[in-house]
């Protein structure tokens, strides 16, 4: 399954990346652009040396079972002849490699695995390998913070949803308009704001009027894990019937205990 489309700028030179079976695949085409406008003789004349064919085919051996090796040695033992002249297609063709891969269309063009690929800048250009190395960690990094405030978003709207369902068959009574259910359900979100951060969306809204978003959009990894397992308890209280005065109370209680409990934890971890 091949997933398009991420883009890194490398020195002034635009670089393709596509997922491929959850691998990256970095366009070798932009890579050449760095050097030459005839990308494909690039690719090419990389391709027919002796040493290129040789890391190609030990990473195929790695990591694709159906690598066809007799096909391979008869490369190695041409490869670096005056004769020998090899493409990415007819390499991909006659050994079913998987580490190279020929794209057609608007964003063709040879893209290979970021292993290979890393292997071809520093044939390019040393200093584009490094340079193309801290881009692409650049691009992984903002990748996992994006996957991991998108896991705790996820998180948050599971609760919320279990949440509002306790809210709906033990505190709504029948018969309710819409707008008086979102009032409740408002004043429920609003019992865990003031036992987490000691006011309601509304008195932090009117407190930092230039920021966007809601209050918790700002809390901190600790303050979403303490919320996570109120919305939790306060689901539990709810379905048992307990007063909201009393559960406010209790929210707050545990708010406190946990966060000191999440507070040493890092502490004794910033320590070690």
């Amino acid at each position: 399954m091949i997933k398009m489309n991420k883009k890194i700028n490398v020195k002034n030179t635009e670089v393709v990346i596509i997922t491929i079976n959850n691998g990256d695949y970095i366009s070798l085409t932009d890579i050449a652009k760095f050097k030459t406008d005839d990308t494909s003789a690039a690719i090419g004349n990389w391709m027919r040396n002796r040493n290129t064919i040789e890391f190609l085919g030990i990473w195929e051996t790695l990591y694709n079972p159906s690598f066809k090796p007799l096909e391979f040695e008869g490369f190695r033992k041409e490869a670096g002849l005056n004769a020998f002249t090899m493409s990415p297609l007819k390499w991909t063709t006659s050994t079913e490699a998987i580490g190279l891969v020929v794209k057609s269309g608007r964003y063709g063009g040879t893209f290979a695995h970021k292993d290979i690929a890393f292997k071809f800048a520093s044939w390019i250009s040393i200093e584009f390998e490094l340079y193309i190395v801290k881009e692409f960690q650049r691009l992984k990094e903002e990748e996992q913070k994006h996957l991991g405030w998108s896991a705790k978003r996820e998180l948050a709207r599971i609760n919320y949803h279990i949440h509002t369902a306790a809210i709906k068959q033990n505190l709504i009574p029948k018969e309710l308009s819409a707008a008086q259910t979102s009032v409740i359900y408002a004043n429920e979100a609003d019992v865990l704001n003031m036992a987490m951060f000691g006011l309601t969306a509304k008195q932090w809204r009117e407190t930092n009027p230039r920021l966007k978003g809601n209050i918790r959009d700002y809390a901190s990894i600790n303050e979403l894990i303490c919320l996570t397992n109120m919305e939790n308890l306060n689901s539990l209280f709810i379905n048992e019937k307990i007063p909201q005065e009393e559960r406010l109370v209790r929210l707050n209680q545990i708010a406190i205990q946990q966060m000191s409990v999440l507070l040493d934890v890092e502490n004794r971890r910033f320590l070690k």
